[in-house]
């Protein structure tokens, strides 16, 4: 059993002192980091149900223009556990866990799809399509199904920093992650696109949501894998 520990009281040697640390960071350990991934790749039905909700909170959020409404459905969505799984599994050539991962996306991507589209075709035909998005002003949806260098650019520097983030335990960093990268947005703008046959956005949609999660899965593989390497010296020379 590995526990985490709050506080402990030792001698007052400065933290350059301390084995296994480097520049006052302490090194990751690889089987509580390990863990803490694998216990998030666990896809019960509470994980296709958050996706759905998130999906359903990002419609509302891109029908009234509400940027607010958007920033919590990419809190909500809880995709970021099963794509740092699907890397850890790439990293660490687990077949098996990337295959769970990537069906669950599939799966759970699908089901906030159709859940968007249910609700789009409900919103459409009942006649409370807000003014301004059935007049084509749609800034936060233009803003989501439009991918171009700069979504590449955040996916990359997101991928890195959710690395980095768990292997240094830095939650408030996790969260930036969860906020900065658009895929439940991207899949609830496929929905709603497809429900009011605009194929154009549908396209750019699907095209930002893939972008995203596949960048977030290589660019966290990479990461991964750099983050070992960055390590492994200081940890032999500390064993020797």
């Amino acid at each position: 059993m590995v526990q985490a520990v709050d506080a402990a009281l030792t001698d007052a040697d400065p933290p350059a002192a301390i084995p296994g640390t480097r520049h006052g960071e302490i090194a990751p350990v690889w089987e509580m980091v390990e863990a803490g991934i694998r216990d998030g790749g666990v896809y019960a039905p509470s994980f296709f149900g958050l996706l759905i909700i998130a999906g359903l909170i990002a419609c509302v959020g891109i029908l009234t223009n509400s940027q607010i409404l958007v920033v919590g459905a990419m809190v909500v969505g809880p995709e970021y556990n099963a794509i740092i799984a699907v890397a850890l599994g790439i990293e660490r050539w687990r077949p098996s866990m990337v295959c769970r991962g990537l069906v669950a996306l599939l799966c759970g991507f699908l089901m906030a799809i159709a859940a968007a589209v249910v609700f789009g075709v409900a919103i459409r035909w009942s006649g409370h399509t807000p003014t301004a998005f059935r007049l084509g002003v749609r800034p936060v949806a233009t803003l989501i199904d439009s991918p171009n260098l700069f979504s590449v650019v955040v996916a990359v520097l997101a991928g890195i920093v959710g690395v980095v983030s768990l292997t240094e335990s830095r939650a408030n960093a996790l969260i930036g992650v969860f906020i900065s990268v658009t895929t439940i947005p991207a899949a609830a703008a496929l929905g709603l696109s497809l429900a009011y046959q605009n194929w154009d956005r549908a396209g750019g949609s699907a095209l930002q949501l893939l972008l995203n999660a596949g960048l977030l899965i290589l660019v966290g593989a990479a990461a991964l894998r750099v983050q070992r390497f960055i390590w492994r010296p200081r940890a032999r020379r500390d064993s020797a």
